[in-house]
């Protein structure tokens, strides 16, 4: 009976109630749709980092992770302890030089990363971020690929020749001439800013020795396994001193990021219920204090302090439940929208850019987050009902029925 009575008291002032019913069904449909955008730019950085800067997983000499010398290498075989390894999906081993490159007017610091054109695209299709020229050919001997800000401070383009100046396995100066090959773009700004790519074999060839390896990098068939098989990873390898490291060991701040934004939206989702709570709050008060006088007479022909109590909460609930469903149907719609089309952040240029955010958002939302927003109302809703329900719950009969 209080049930009917609270869904019939809702429509009696229809405008108040869509008022609320509004408020809830925007508030809820820009917070998931807000919530989706956050969490596709988390994805598409860590996406990004994971591909172009970290793997799932990089082995390396402990010593080359302490003071990055070249001397410091993995033994040849290393791939052979991990290839038949379950869980992994591929894996490249890349040799590691930090020198210097030069153009015919300018010169930069860089990472020189010698990769076998096959492993390395079956790691990252590497060859998708090429925007202009080409990837590896074969046949073709030295030929580097260097990323766009490379190519903007050489003020170089493809198939022109640049030099390569590194130390050698005797610890002396040699230069190398390659022909870009071509030109990348990643959407990692660690990646696009200090390194240069060119194949091992020719890279190795001056360096001096044959078969080295300084890095390999690994990638997964699934994420939620990293835990488990980095330890069965470390088992396997049977150089001393070689250490397997996952992507958040890697880059830290992949893992600050991630957290921070994880933060930010707790901080987003009690804001939006402190919002959601006044705004329920001062319409159910409202509500109150103009049916004082019919409340007294509810009190006064037998209805107890508990059923005003729960009556008044009823109606508070019942509008929150029919505002957020709406709002989270319409949200899931517009993030299936942009999750097919794309929001193009490419007006914001340089500045996602370093951010490591993608020129293209896709939105996206599990339907987990979508049950504990529906919670999250549910709660919120509860809490705003709990005042102007004990208001209401106190009358006094004789001095309610008095009140014009």
């Amino acid at each position: 009976m209080v049930s009917k009575i609270a869904w019939k008291n809702i429509w009696r002032s229809p405008l108040r109630s869509c008022v609320v019913i509004i408020a809830v069904f925007f508030g809820v449909w820009a917070f998931i749709f807000s919530t989706s955008f956050i969490l596709a730019i988390i994805k598409g950085y860590v996406d990004s980092a994971v591909r172009f800067q970290t793997s799932h997983f990089q082995i390396h000499q402990e010593k080359f992770i302490e003071d990055g010398e070249e001397e410091y290498m993995l033994y040849p075989n290393i791939e052979k302890d991990i290839k038949n390894i379950t869980g992994i999906k591929a894996f490249a081993g890349r040799t590691v030089i930090k020198g210097m490159i030069q153009s015919s007017r300018a010169v930069s610091g860089i990472v020189i990363c010698g990769v076998n054109p096959e492993k390395e695209q079956k790691l990252n299709a590497f060859e998708e971020s090429i925007i202009d020229g080409n990837y590896f050919q074969n046949g073709k001997k030295n030929q580097i690929l260097i990323s766009h800000k490379m190519a903007e401070k050489l003020k170089i383009k493809v198939r022109k020749k640049i030099v390569l100046q590194f130390r050698d396995v005797h610890d002396e100066l040699i230069a190398g001439s390659f022909r870009v090959a071509g030109i990348f773009r990643t959407e990692n700004a660690v990646t696009d800013a200090t390194k240069v790519f060119v194949n091992q074999k020719d890279i190795n060839k001056l360096y001096g020795k044959e078969n080295v390896i300084h890095e390999v990098a690994i990638k997964l068939d699934n994420i939620q396994e990293i835990e488990g098989l980095q330890k069965e990873i470390q088992n396997n390898i049977k150089q001393k001193g070689a250490i397997v490291r996952n992507y958040k060991q890697i880059a830290p701040d992949i893992e600050l990021y991630e957290s921070q934004i994880y933060v930010s939206l707790g901080i987003l989702l009690v804001i939006f219920m402190l919002a959601l709570v006044f705004g329920i709050l001062n319409t159910m008060m409202m509500a109150v204090l103009e049916r004082t006088r019919e409340l007294g007479i509810l009190m006064a022909i037998g209805m107890n302090r508990n059923k005003i109590f729960k009556m008044i909460t009823l109606e508070t609930i019942l509008l929150g439940l029919i505002g957020a469903p709406l709002g989270l149907f319409f949200g899931w719609q517009t993030i299936n929208y942009y999750h097919k089309k794309g929001i193009d952040l490419s007006e914001f240029g340089k500045g996602a850019e370093w951010f490591g955010v993608k020129s293209i958002i896709y939105p996206d939302l599990e339907l987990k987050v979508c049950i504990l927003i529906m919670i999250g109302i549910f709660i919120t809703t509860v809490l705003a009902a709990i005042y102007p329900s004990s208001k209401a719950s106190k009358l006094r009969p004789v001095v309610a029925i008095r009140k014009i």
